[in-house]
């Protein structure tokens, strides 16, 4: 059983910048495609990131194109959400997620981490 754990979250003003991190247990993601989500309160779950097995796609929603930028770590099992020019409006929880198979915002998602939260003042 993949287990994924974020870490990187933290309080931030506008205009910062975070680096999240996603490390799976129990298993390997060399295979999967990975993603990062995000909800803030009252708002639906919302797709941010998502990179292919090999790292060679990756995807972005235009809310956070060109200051989001997705990458991964296959040798160490980790996917990595670095986040710049950071507004009010990126405060949410951030999930990571791996996908058995395909990838893509609307892969079936088979792990799911805890999420961590990002607080971006302004």
């Amino acid at each position: 059983q993949v287990q994924l754990v974020e870490r990187g979250g933290g309080l931030v003003q506008a205009g910062d910048s975070l680096r999240l991190s996603c490390a799976a247990s129990g298993g390997s993601l060399t295979s999967y495609g990975l993603g990062w989500f995000r909800q803030a309160p009252g708002k639906e779950r919302e797709f941010v990131a998502t990179i292919s097995w090999n790292g060679a796609l990756t995807s972005y929603p235009p809310s956070v194109k060109g200051r989001f930028t997705i990458s991964r770590d296959n040798a160490k099992s980790t996917v990595y959400l670095q986040m710049n020019s950071l507004k009010p409006e990126d405060t949410a929880v951030y999930h990571c997620a791996a996908a058995a198979t395909g990838w893509g915002r609307s892969a079936k998602y088979n792990y799911w981490g805890q999420g961590t939260q990002v607080t971006v003042s302004s």
